[in-house]
């Protein structure tokens, strides 16, 4: 067990609703109600009170969950609707006391996730036609208006006192960290204007005013809140496309092994060599026969390998983000027959209408971006029995490197590269581009030259052709290669490496979601490390205290 491990019990991503602590949900038809009733002392770690119906990590690994189980086990569900349990207050946002006590890294770790998880609900209304509604029964302020945003539609209690806002710049001297002043900007369009004097003020802005600023996108007195909220979910479960009678899938619990160095699953296999600050994550191709029809897909359910295939590595990924920081390099690996993988891949473009295989591309997209944005270096090694072929061969294409060995002695074992139409838009990055787009810019020529070769089981020295992999290595060079340049990795600066790798690998078309974790990773990756915020007079550190904040007013 490392010392980090020693000090902070591992944090553990599975959960289920017997074990909710913050969230319930309970679904009528074509309408869930998500109930955020936060307990005070379930906070995920001690030192601090979860009051105000403020949330900490904890809170949004059981949102994670609730949100795959109404994907899966309730696909008659259109509509979710997101409220609070508490009288007038919604949500008070990110527990300060949390953020005050935690270490840099435990803050920056819980803004990416919670950011991911708000992204997934609006990929999930994009993508999946699952629609989202936060009805706003109180107060409203921070990470909390941050969650509303993240819905489809806010409608907002009108009761004289109950307001949105977004007071972390003037009250803890950080931003909100969880993607709202983009979501204030970029989707709900504010004029700049006001939504300078809205993220400049504590009071945020409640009633009509908050309409017509459109901060908001409705209304309602108490009296006529329920009715209002029920008429604006149904209005939107119109334009969904989810099943009207279809049956779920129940997500069984993930199993793994976890020893001091290793995490096992069924189709997962993680290996670390703490000497070497590495983590070598290897994916498994499908073993026998596999689901074809969707009835078939229905019965194997949870078992069903691309869904659980999805739901280990997503697990793991969330693992070692959190509990091993140390562990600066991901070596991904394949191992197992590529055919399976491509059988596997065909089924699922066969049946991609379907509920349950469109939701599993869902949680496949969503897991393979969740790689993207992980503050690691990547370095894909195309190896003997590796079989990066179609959805696998995203690895290749995500990673930061991809090394590939050639044997010219011995091609009959040569590691391949297949391309299938996963590796055309299937998994897009966060900005919507496909992987082989982004690595070619969008250029033509490269892109038809790798749709040419679909079908074909490419060596090293194809691939290099194509631009598929960064170097083709011979068995000679191999392993040295491989030594000097994770050896090399290891000793460059974290902090630099983490900026060069999230400019490299987003260097394309902006988004939304490519501005939100951009700023996450710049500018509130700094901010949360200035004295204005965090030093001995900083505003997060003085928070509650009685005791005023004393900022440098320096630029910089």
């Amino acid at each position: 067990m490392t010392q980090q491990q020693h000090n902070n019990p591992i944090v553990d991503y599975r959960t289920e609703p017997s074990k909710y602590r913050h969230w319930s949900f309970e679904v009528d038809g074509q309408t869930a109600r998500m109930k955020l009733d936060i307990a005070e002392d379930g906070g995920i770690r001690p030192g601090y009170k979860l009051k105000l119906n403020s949330y900490d990590l904890g809170v949004d690994v059981e949102l994670h969950d609730a949100l795959n189980r109404i994907r899966f086990e309730h696909p008659s569900v259109r509509t979710v609707v997101v409220t609070s349990g508490k009288d007038r207050i919604f949500c008070s946002g990110a527990n300060i006391f949390m953020l005050g006590v935690s270490t840099h890294s435990w803050k920056v770790n819980f803004c990416k996730f919670t950011n991911e998880t708000r992204n997934g609900i609006e990929d999930s209304s994009k993508h999946n036609g699952l629609k989202f509604v936060a009805a706003v029964n109180g107060a409203c302020a921070g990470g909390g208006y941050e969650l509303a945003l993240a819905c489809d539609d806010i409608v907002l209690i009108d009761d004289r006192s109950s307001a949105v806002s977004l007071p972390e710049v003037p009250l803890l001297g950080v931003l909100p960290g969880t993607g709202g002043l983009t979501r204030v900007t970029d989707k709900r369009h504010v004029r700049n204007d006001l939504a300078d004097i809205f993220c400049t003020s504590v009071e945020g802005v409640r009633g009509q005013r908050a309409v017509d600023w459109r901060l908001v996108d409705a209304i309602a007195k108490p009296a006529q809140f329920a009715d209002t909220v029920k008429q604006r979910a149904e209005k939107l479960a119109a334009q969904s496309n989810r099943p009207a009678n279809a049956q779920g899938v129940k997500l069984t619990p993930v199993e793994r092994e976890l020893s001091e160095n290793s995490l096992s699953y069924a189709n997962v296999n993680v290996e670390i060599d703490r000497s070497k600050r590495t983590a070598t994550i290897t994916v498994k191709a499908p073993q026998g026969e596999q689901p074809k029809t969707v009835e078939a897909i229905e019965k194997a359910g949870a078992n069903w390998w691309p869904l659980a295939m999805g739901r280990e590595l997503d697990d793991a990924i969330l693992h070692l983000r959190t509990n091993e920081l140390d562990i600066g390099t991901w070596l991904l690996k394949t191992q197992g027959d590529a055919a399976a993988v491509l059988a596997s891949d065909a089924t699922m473009v066969a049946h991609m209408d379907h509920w349950l295989v469109s939701e599993t591309l869902g949680l496949l997209r969503r897991t393979f971006a969740r790689i993207d944005v992980s503050s690691r270096s990547l370095f894909a090694i195309i190896e003997k029995g590796s079989c990066f072929a179609g959805m696998f061969a995203e690895f290749a294409f995500a990673a930061d490197r991809a090394y590939m060995l050639v044997l010219p002695d011995d091609v009959d074992h040569e590691p391949k590269i297949q391309l299938d139409e996963f590796n055309f838009g299937l998994l897009p990055l966060v900005n919507d581009q496909s992987r082989l787009q982004r690595r070619f810019y969008e250029e033509s020529a490269p892109l038809e030259a790798a749709r040419a070769a679909v079908g074909k089981a490419l060596s090293g020295d194809d691939a290099m052709q194509l631009g598929l992999v960064t170097a083709a290595l011979d068995d000679i060079d191999w392993e040295d290669e491989i030594r000097i340049a994770v050896e090399e990795r290891a000793a460059m600066s974290s902090d630099a490496l983490t900026g060069l790798e999230a400019n490299l690998r987003f260097n394309g078309k902006e988004n939304m979601a490519t501005r939100i974790f951009g700023r996450l990773s710049a500018w509130q990756n700094w901010i949360f490390i200035r004295p204005n915020a965090v030093g001995e007079k900083g505003a997060l550190k003085l928070y509650g205290s009685g005791q005023k904040a004393g900022f440098d007013f320096n630029r910089v």
